[in-house]
């Protein structure tokens, strides 16, 4: 990118400009522009992110850095709107990610429908702050009302159960949060806190600190488990609730890539045989990050309540799977648990970033209540006294107005596109001698690598030394073919680190494709294919 020229004098801070900028364009030129590109982006995004970006302009990161070097802040204005704008279009979207591209397929992030890019100008423009009624008003009462709608998917209790919780000022189902991580978090806050009730001269964790709670309880250990597979937020949980995230203890996968039920039951046992140790909550996960597998969610409800132990479900990923009703069985026993995480701007198609966290007891979040006197005074009804975030915008405007636009049968039918062609894919990756599929698709994510048939025999033979060695030389090849790919810059999958098989030693590199973009077909998938086979040809030579 050429490096910003200050524009003539007549760019200056004074407060006629500042005014002008403030509230209209600075002039009829600098209108026309915006309308211009405004126009492109509100209704033909897929087209305009096509036309200026690949999946992203072949250049390297290096070179990139090197071009952005200056630190200095101008006194005076560099540029008009417009023309900043402008530089937007030309300069930073090629060098970008296009995410919307049916042929980036290797992360949780995709395409988003048009009417998205609408929602949320709507929004920042209205610019409500949901902490509190004085700065939201009806978009408050309206975040209730969604959250009931979701609490209801998830749990499905009665009608009269609804109309006594969606409006009421003493209880919560749930809470917007900016993400999964701090859904995650929330959940893991409150399993903390209900997990250390007052006892004694103890009052609260959060008074008195967590030393006093684990002494006022003769702890000396508190933990969660969680599949090995579990999301990397719940260990920063860990980190910032104090348990320690060495106490996120992770349970090995059984054959189906799980949660290996026979392993945590056994873990449970050892720790219970400790009574030093407590077992705060146990994290069952629906759609896992890396391979999308969804954990025996009835029978982890069986464990927790034989136990009494707090049951959340990380549903980021899958959670929307429930209004298909064609694949909502694969989420079966979700309803028993006593949290939930879902991401928005998942499998919701929401931009960036929004979250939620769900709770079956409406009064479970009273255990993180927070007040302040210039805010969320006692005895307000304000939203933020229950969440972690305090300033937040009003995401629950752009989900609510979304699911009228589409629907629940909207929602399923791109859900269950990438369900039933991640299948196609993974019959097609099993079709071809070079590939071998290492984690069949549950939802809609899976993972593979290329395995060279010399490779595949060798494999068929070898000893424990002799496989670490054999899948180093694989390890290799697939980061070459991933790396060579995505900087290309005509498609993108993922990578990752997983065992091939149940009893390797060794976490070998997979590719990963997440299959959520409803524009992405076989035929591009086939293409993707036939481009990391080409790339092989071209290292193999």
């Amino acid at each position: 990118m050429p490096k910003i020229k200050n524009e003539p004098s007549s760019l200056v801070a004074d407060w006629n400009t500042l005014h002008r900028v403030f509230i209209r364009p600075e002039d009829e030129g600098s209108r026309q522009t915006l309308v211009k590109y405004m126009e492109q982006i509100l209704f033909g995004l897929h087209d305009f992110l096509n036309k200026h970006v690949g999946v992203t302009e072949e250049i390297s990161l290096v070179k990139l850095a090197k071009e952005y070097k200056d630190t200095k802040i101008n006194q005076d204005p560099q540029k008009k709107l417009a023309d900043v704008i402008k530089d937007i279009i030309d300069e930073i979207a090629p060098r970008a990610v296009n995410v919307a591209s049916p042929y980036f397929i290797g992360h949780m992030t995709s395409a988003i429908p048009f009417f998205m890019v609408h929602l949320k100008a709507i929004t920042a423009a209205l610019n409500q702050n949901v902490i509190k009624l004085e700065t939201s008003k009806v978009l408050s009462v309206l975040e209730k009302q969604i959250l009931a709608k979701m609490h209801r998917m998830i749990f499905k209790f009665d009608e009269p159960f609804y109309l006594e919780h969606v409006q009421n000022t003493e209880t919560s189902l749930g809470v917007f949060t900016t993400g999964g991580t701090t859904a995650n978090l929330t959940a893991m806050w409150v399993a903390r806190n209900k997990s250390l009730p007052p006892k004694g001269k103890f009052e609260s964790i959060e008074k008195n600190g967590f030393f006093e709670a684990m002494k006022a309880h003769g702890l000396e250990r508190a933990v969660v488990l969680v599949s090995r597979r579990g999301h990397f937020s719940l260990k920063k949980a860990g980190g910032i609730l104090g348990l320690g995230n060495q106490n996120i203890i992770p349970i090995d996968v059984d054959s189906n890539r799980s949660i290996d039920l026979e392993k945590l039951k056994a873990k449970i046992k050892e720790l219970k045989a400790d009574k030093k140790t407590r077992i705060i909550a146990i994290v069952g996960i629906a759609g896992a990050t890396e391979t999308g597998i969804i954990d025996p969610l009835p029978q982890l409800a069986d464990i927790c309540e034989a136990l009494d132990i707090h049951f959340h479900v990380d549903a980021a990923w899958g959670g929307p799977v429930l209004l298909s009703k064609k694949y909502c069985h694969l989420l079966k026993g979700i309803e028993r648990a006593d949290s939930v995480t879902i991401d928005c701007h998942k499998q919701f198609y929401m931009p960036m970033t929004s979250g939620m966290v769900y709770f079956k007891d409406p009064k479970a979040l009273d255990q993180i209540v927070y007040h302040a006197r210039y805010v969320n005074r006692p005895g307000s009804v304000d939203l933020g006294i229950k969440t972690l975030e305090g300033s937040r915008e009003a995401n629950s405007l752009i989900l609510d107005s979304a699911l009228k636009i589409m629907g629940a049968k909207g929602y399923a039918l791109m859900i269950e596109h990438g369900i039933e062609t991640a299948g196609q894919f993974a019959r097609m990756i099993r079709q071809r001698p070079l590939f071998q599929l290492v984690t069949p698709p549950q939802l809609n994510i899976l993972t593979y690598r290329v395995v060279p048939l010399d490779i595949q025999k060798k494999l068929k033979t070898a000893d424990r030394k002799k496989r670490q060695k054999l899948n180093a030389v694989l390890d290799d090849i697939n980061i070459k073919i991933q790396r060579i790919q995505r900087e290309a810059g005509f498609s993108f999958v993922s990578r990752t680190r997983l065992k091939a098989f149940r009893d390797d030693h060794h976490n070998t590199v997979v590719l990963r494709c997440v299959i959520m973009n409803p524009m992405t077909t076989v035929d591009i998938l086939d293409e993707i294919l036939d481009e990391q086979e080409s790339i092989f040809k071209s290292l193999a030579e």
